[in-house]
């Protein structure tokens, strides 16, 4: 990562250019961005994690064009082309695009028609008509008549001018950008449903006969039609309106009113059908593709940053149950810290319907293992097994909890279930999962490809690289902003610590289970390979509780421990009693410990930090239950104004669970009483709502809700 791009990326992301040269170097020596926006906002002018992103993805992106440069330069000079003023054109490109232009005349061919024209000798000819000149055009091409060549007539030497016309006219930059720029204003998408496909592509219907402003086309419509072009249901071209394309060459490529200029409005006109218009599509659709994938993606990190800072419920010690009817109910035991204690089933529902002894033998699994919650999960016959559990008299107060399900399954048949429970089938490490769930969302769900949690839209359509790449980040992001602690953090969840990864997350581990617990953050150095770097990027993520430090516990890194150590001094009292005593914390002036390591940013930093040690910086845990009446969607009458939860967040609207076995859509358009563009604006991920049914479709599966004028 060069600094030579900095200026660029600053000027396009309209951010100091210390603060992104800054940037680039901390990156280029290690640095991640999760660490770099916590522990360098000196350096960085306080940038967040979105705009670090933005620079590093900026300037990888500025070192693969740099790259294509001068391969495109070196390419073009060995074939001993590259002219001082081609040369001059390629280094001052600023995308791709303009570069491969440049190139595209040197670029090497397959056979065309034009290369066989050439090959005919009719380039001369070509030249002489581009030209546009006065004179006789067709005593001109019978000097080209050439039966040994192949060129039998007038008609047929003029026919290979054109076509070497036309390539030139395609490999012209200019006119590439000017055509460019008409596909990208006008351009229109539209889709057509392939003969005989009307019944089998239903579900493409509202795209049978489509036709849209390209530029203006919602990410989730775009990837609707270019799916149903996959599946082979629908056919997609774009194109503004032909005629205008015509007007646009005839003005950069006529320059005359005589029999020349007729051949040469013949070349343009065949020029734009047969090479540029294709090639100009194939170039929209690719952008079109990537605009899409980008929002698609965007609102699916949003989902899943969402759903992995939901509120835990904490160490409690929590009775899981995966519910069904043949089968049974899975029912797990776990202790605070989330370890399998007991597992057990239990057939409440039909064919079955053993109520009497399922009942006894919650009763008894919970006075056993003196359980504090009881977490269901939201699959099949969830809300019958939640009505269950509420029927059981209990001799204590118990928190029931419906918890999202996604993914348990992905989890339970994974190799790493496997190993962390060998003995036991695929059920019971499922209902493991649900349990966990409910006391660490974030630690339960690092363990499960982010893609299987089932937040977002058209997961599988997008490019998978670049969404694993977002997805990734996202996890990163969280996992660090949360902090982990050493002493119990599974190896899943260390390595997504900034400097961590998976071979130190293991070493971190095999080290914790044979010398025991870590005592204090300088410990870590004794884990092999935990180096120097490793240490600086990961230990203030890392917490210890009732380790030997009290600071151990919080955010402050190690490296500014001294500072903490000279504010408790400054007031004639340790660092524990500093932290304790908000009196004290209060007589400090951040500006008296500035120095060369530590800014004003950071000072405010570690004193917030003082304040609330090691607190997670999750909401408090919420707790909900669905309307006791509402069971089936059946039970949906238009009308109706019930509560649900945000279970997914597409850019078309919300997905609400009322808890009938079927979310329903909020559109985009029903989510408040004014213009919303983004749903995100108005809700978030597992957000407690109250939504009117405005229409229940009960063979399709399909509910349609509204927040319009519904107090929340």
């Amino acid at each position: 990562m060069e600094l030579k791009y900095a200026a660029t990326i600053a000027r396009e992301l309209s951010l100091e250019m210390n603060a992104v040269e800054s940037t680039i170097r901390l990156l280029s020596s290690g640095a991640t961005i999760p660490f770099i926006a916590r522990y360098r906002k000196e350096w960085t002018g306080g940038l967040d994690e979105v705009k670090l992103a933005a620079i590093r993805d900026r300037a990888i992106a500025l070192e693969e064009i740099n790259k294509r440069r001068q391969t495109v330069l070196e390419t073009i000079r060995e074939q001993g082309k590259l002219t001082q003023e081609l040369e001059k054109q390629i280094l001052e490109a600023v995308t791709l695009a303009e570069i491969e232009d440049l190139y595209l005349p040197y670029r090497p061919k397959r056979k065309t028609r034009a290369s066989v024209a050439i090959a005919r000798g009719l380039e001369p000819l070509a030249k002489m008509i581009m030209a546009q000149r006065d004179g006789d055009i067709f005593r001109l091409a019978q000097q080209y008549v050439d039966p040994a060549k192949e060129v039998n007539n007038v008609e047929e030497a003029l026919a290979g001018a054109r076509d070497i016309m036309a390539e030139w006219i395609n490999e012209s930059a200019f006119a590439r950008q000017r055509v460019r720029l008409l596909f990208t204003r006008e351009g229109v998408i539209h889709s057509r449903v392939i003969k005989d496909k009307e019944t089998e592509g239903a579900k493409y219907r509202d795209y049978f006969a489509w036709d849209e402003l390209a530029r203006r086309a919602p990410s989730h419509r775009l990837l609707a039609m270019f799916r149903g072009e996959n599946e082979k249901m629908l056919r997609i071209y774009i194109s503004p309106p032909e005629e205008k394309a015509i007007v646009l060459l005839n003005k950069i490529f006529i320059k005359a009113k005589n029999d020349a200029s007729i051949q040469v409005a013949s070349a343009i006109r065949d020029s734009y059908k047969r090479l540029l218009q294709p090639s100009m599509e194939t170039e929209i659709r690719n952008l079109l593709k990537e605009k899409a994938d980008t929002a698609a993606i965007r609102i699916f990190a949003d989902n899943l940053r969402q759903l992995l800072l939901a509120p835990p419920l904490g160490q409690k010690r929590v009775l899981a149950i995966d519910p069904g009817y043949r089968s049974g109910c899975k029912v797990v035991c776990l202790d605070a810290q989330g370890n399998l204690l007991y597992n057990e089933t239990i057939y409440p529902h039909p064919p079955q319907s053993e109520v009497g002894q399922a009942i006894k033998k919650i009763v008894n699994l919970v006075n056993a293992h003196k359980i504090e919650a009881i977490s269901i999960g939201n699959g099949t016959a969830s809300r019958e097994t939640e009505n269950f559990i509420r029927r059981v008299r209990f001799d204590r107060d118990l928190t029931v909890v419906v918890v999202n399900e996604s993914g348990a399954s992905v989890y339970s048949a994974s190799a790493l279930a496997r190993e962390e429970f060998p003995d036991y089938d695929v059920t019971v490490r499922g209902a493991v999962s649900i349990g966990r769930r409910l006391m660490d969302p974030l630690s339960e769900l690092v363990k499960i490809d982010p893609k299987s949690i089932g937040v977002g839209q058209y997961q599988h359509d997008v490019d998978q690289k670049e969404l694993m790449k977002s997805l990734e980040g996202v996890v990163e992001s969280c996992v660090n902003q949360v902090g982990v602690d050493v002493n119990t953090a599974s190896k899943e969840l260390l390595t997504y610590i900034s400097g961590v990864g998976p071979a130190l997350a293991t070493a971190i581990v095999d080290y914790r289970a044979k010398n025991g617990a870590f005592s204090s953050r300088n410990e870590l150095i004794k884990v092999p390979r935990f180096g120097e770097k490793a240490f600086e990027q990961a230990a203030g993520f890392l917490r210890i509780r009732d380790g030997i430090n009290p600071l151990d516990v919080s955010a402050v890194h190690p490296e500014s421990y001294y500072i903490v150590d000279r504010m408790a001094q400054a007031l004639g009292i340790s660092v524990g009693e500093l932290i304790e005593d908000k009196t004290q914390r209060q007589k400090i002036d951040p500006t008296q410990f500035i120095d060369e390591k530590a800014g004003l940013p950071t000072l405010l930093d570690i004193i917030r930090e003082l304040e609330k040690p090691g607190r997670d910086p999750r909401k408090n845990f919420d707790y909900f239950s669905f309307d006791p009446d509402i069971h089936e969607i059946d039970d949906l009458k238009p009308g109706m104004i019930i509560s649900g939860i945000v279970t997914n967040i597409t850019a078309f609207g919300a997905f609400i669970d009322v808890g009938v076995h079927q979310d329903g859509l909020v559109h985009v358009s029903q989510l408040a009483n004014r213009f919303v563009s983004d749903p995100a604006e108005i809700v978030k991920i597992y957000q407690k709502v109250k939504v009117k049914v405005l229409e229940v479709d009960i063979e399709r599966r399909r509910i349609q809700f509204s927040m319009k004028e519904v107090p929340q």
